[in-house]
């Protein structure tokens, strides 16, 4: 069975310049520094395949914030395995699909969050969210990265779902867009 929340169609076609990274998890751990450098060379690559008019310094900073906060949940709430990272630039637009996976506990609690994110305003749930984090340092799990990215970036951002009864995972590919112009 598959779930699916918010955007997580692509429309980039075969013209597209795209790059394919796999995330090895064994024998290495994965970690954070593993997403920074990563997110740094995805934005610096695509953003030298913008159209001219497109500011290439916005782009790869775009580009790069979006692939870091979604790698990062990628890896910090990864059951096992690798992590897959597909992304395309056609006509301006960015599109990329990270896939893991997570344990099903870990999917019902994200499911549970992406409902409640994507039916308020980005905007008056991201200010919520910080005044609460302002308020209780040791509350995780808001969602700001998320907001950050809808609102401040108008990001379009989806997940998919896809239970394997089979070994008790959940496979989760989330898919980001942003468009320059």
């Amino acid at each position: 069975m598959t779930e699916t929340f918010g955007n997580a169609d692509l429309s980039n076609g075969e013209a597209a310049k795209t790059l394919h990274i796999n995330l090895g998890a064994e024998p290495l751990e994965l970690s954070w520094q593993h997403c920074g450098t990563t997110s740094d060379f995805l934005g610096e690559y695509f953003a030298k395949c913008c159209e001219k008019g497109v500011d290439q310094v916005d782009a790869r900073h775009s580009i790069g914030y979006l692939l870091n906060e979604i790698l990062e949940n990628a890896v910090k709430f990864r059951h096992k395995g690798n992590v897959e990272i597909r992304c395309s630039m056609e006509r301006n637009v960015f599109e990329s699909t990270i896939s893991n996976m997570v344990d099903p506990q870990t999917a019902e609690k994200f499911q549970a969050l992406l409902q409640e994110l994507l039916s308020r305003d980005p905007g008056e749930l991201l200010l919520e969210r910080i005044e609460a984090n302002a308020s209780d340092a040791g509350s995780g799990g808001s969602g700001l990265g998320l907001l950050t990215l809808m609102n401040d970036y108008d990001a379009r951002l989806g997940w998919s779902f896809r239970s394997d009864h089979a070994n008790g995972t959940v496979h989760l590919h989330t898919v980001a867009a942003l468009t320059f112009a």
